[in-house]
């Protein structure tokens, strides 16, 4: 029973203290990031709707403009769409009515195609649908359009572009997170040369195409949303980590590993995995990866690859310049790498106590939240022409 009323008690202060951060003046962004990644999310679909926006630097009091086209007739994707949308059955609440459910394909429809009419450098990918369901049923029509829209011109934009060349790229970062924390598994994966490509649909759908439960998909997009574009593919790497056991245990060969991990289990410690995410992008950030990322070249050319790392997080927000600058001086960047990669764990929490950052999942969780204002779309217009 105590148990009960402490995690009622937690959640009624944690909604507060969203409420606070969405009424101050300006809208406390930094502490909406915050509440994102901690415990539990963003808690209600209510909340979702007015913190998603905010996430996001969308106004919304200015309504997407209603094409005048007949765009069912005038687009090249639509049959592709169509059958993508029909085949989107189980993205749908069971037990909903067919009449509204036809309903809500219909405006799914409607909202990939005026996003890609409104924004030609744009292309359809199988799997986008997967990710459009889910902030049309959160938001509703209107308000989905805005911020799928801003999100296919930002977080999306690597896998919306003519070839996989850069989606295949963000791929390749998979490898090198799982190799700094268990090599034994890297090894593994390497020898029984199993690729990425199990990992495809999990970050183009931001994992909604392969979970059951919406609560567990909404969970990880306020996750995503709060932090660095590729924060899915440290997600994807904490779900292949975590299941070591299995993989090791694997015939080693393609086959059996792919097939492995292809199925992701729907039981998975979320929260746990939310906070180790976290933490392995404050621990290799993707600037230290990069050397190991295959296709270099095409990492200079990636809308994720533009964004600078944690380490130089916007002199805008808080913590001060001081935290900041002490943070930085912890290390030299030439003994960055080696001391991390040496003895992982322990020096990076002696250095996340010098930080002396408490605040809902560490000070790994405000470094992510640093990152990400300095990702935010706001900032990042001038990368996107």
């Amino acid at each position: 029973m105590g148990g009960i009323f402490y995690f009622n008690a937690k959640r009624k202060r944690k909604v507060a203290e969203i409420y606070q951060a969405l009424n101050s003046e300006p809208t406390d962004v930094a502490a909406l990031r915050r509440m994102a990644i901690s415990e539990g999310g963003l808690l209600t679909d209510e909340i979702r709707r007015k913190v998603w926006p905010k996430l996001l630097n969308v106004n919304t009091n200015d309504p997407p403009p209603i094409s005048g086209k007949n765009l069912r007739q005038m687009s090249k994707d639509y049959q592709q769409v169509l059958l993508d949308v029909r085949r989107s059955l189980r993205r749908f609440p069971p037990g909903m009515p067919e009449e509204q459910r036809e309903g809500l394909q219909e405006e799914l429809i409607d909202i990939i195609l005026l996003i890609l009419e409104r924004n030609p450098q744009l292309h359809y990918y199988q799997g986008y649908h997967d990710i459009v369901v889910t902030f049309l049923l959160v938001l509703g029509e209107r308000l989905a359009t805005s911020l799928v829209e801003k999100l296919s011109t930002h977080h999306l934009r690597d896998f919306m572009d003519p070839t996989m060349d850069n989606t295949k790229h963000i791929l390749n970062y998979l490898m090198p997170i799982i190799d700094q924390v268990n090599p034994e598994l890297h090894d593994f994966m390497q020898s029984a040369e199993v690729g990425t490509i199990f990992a495809l649909s999990w970050l183009i759908t931001w994992f909604g195409h392969v979970l059951s439960d919406f609560r567990h998909v909404v969970r990880l997009y306020d996750f995503f949303l709060a932090c660095h574009p590729l924060m899915p593919i440290y997600f994807a790497a904490v779900i292949v980590l975590y299941r070591e056991q299995e993989v090791l245990d694997c015939d080693c060969d393609m086959a059996s590993v792919h097939h492995l991990l292809s199925q992701i289990p729907q039981d998975l410690p979320y929260e746990t995995l939310i906070s180790r995410a976290g933490d392995l992008f404050v621990q290799f950030p993707p600037s230290e990866l990069a050397r190991e990322a295959a296709a270099q070249p095409q990492a200079e050319k990636t809308a994720a690859s533009t964004f600078k790392d944690f380490e130089l997080a916007s002199a805008q927000q808080r913590p001060d310049m001081v935290l900041r600058q002490r943070f930085r001086g912890l290390l030299r960047p030439d003994e960055r790498t080696k001391d991390v990669l040496t003895k992982p764990r322990t020096n990076r929490f002696v250095k996340l106590a010098v930080m002396g950052l408490t605040v809902a999942l560490g000070a790994a969780a405000l470094a992510v939240v640093k990152s990400a204002l300095e990702w935010a779309p706001k900032f990042q217009l001038q990368l996107f022409p």
